[in-house]
């Protein structure tokens, strides 16, 4: 199955690394127009050094009305990929402290908000549909322990999913949510590679092993494409079976 992105407009956020890169790459590959957004300038001009046909948006998602101010100066989209998100390391959920929840939702929920409101206008007013892909987590689905933050935006973010899928379903504009489990970023393999807590996650997980980046970018790049067309409202777990293990 090739994707075909020829002349589309998509809007990444997290675009600088892991994830949100590989897909940056994968819209590239054939023609899409990319508007990747970062939070770090540094990370964002290694971007556009790298791949200078993407339109860099500088700007920190927990920001709610800098982030619109740059986002009302864009065209409309054809894509959107909400892929930016903010994790601390392990917490007790009766010690998570405001800040953290507050980061933690601010920009894992409120800012994939914030961007489907302003883009999503756009996309209504422009009238050629599209598709927004949410990057949600397993833990969306079921928490895992000390991550109160994290699991909470997460499950919060794949009701949104399905909210704006009935409510944008008119226009033509379908939302989905991918939920992948560890993926094997530089982040990934940091906090979770030789930890006990990895090993006891890839025990559990019937494939024996995490995810690899390009096994999350092609669900993202079928929800962003045209294979999709039917797809609304749906949340995809890419977790190598582990949710179907009930000694998680």
């Amino acid at each position: 199955m090739a994707f075909k992105f020829s002349g589309k407009r998509i809007f990444i956020t997290g675009a600088t690394r892991g994830i949100g890169r590989a897909v940056v790459d994968g819209v590239r590959k054939t023609g899409g127009i990319v508007y990747g957004l970062g939070s770090n300038k540094e990370l964002l001009n290694k971007l556009v050094e790298e791949c200078p046909d993407v339109t860099p948006v500088h700007v920190d998602l927990s920001d709610w009305d800098a982030t619109r101010k740059e986002l009302e100066k864009l065209p409309a989209m054809d894509g959107i990929v909400n892929n930016a998100a903010y994790s601390v390391g392990w917490e007790s959920s009766l010690d998570a402290s405001k800040e953290v929840l507050d980061k933690t939702l601010n920009i894992n929920l409120m800012g994939a908000i914030n961007v489907i409101q302003v883009l999503g206008k756009k996309m209504v007013e422009a009238g050629n549909g599209g598709s927004i892909v949410n990057i949600s987590s397993i833990n969306g689905i079921k928490p895992m322990r000390e991550t109160l933050a994290y699991s909470v935006s997460k499950a919060a973010l794949d009701m949104v999913t399905k909210q704006y899928a009935i409510e944008l379903g008119p226009h033509n504009i379908r939302v989905n949510s991918v939920n992948p489990t560890v993926v094997l970023t530089d982040m990934g393999r940091e906090h979770w590679g030789d930890s006990q807590r990895g090993t006891k996650l890839i025990d559990a997980t019937p494939l024996g092993r995490f995810c690899k980046v390009h096994e999350a970018v092609n669900p993202i790049l079928y929800l962003l494409s045209d294979y999709s067309s039917m797809v609304t409202g749906t949340i995809n777990p890419v977790e190598g079976g582990l949710l179907s293990n009930i000694n998680v």
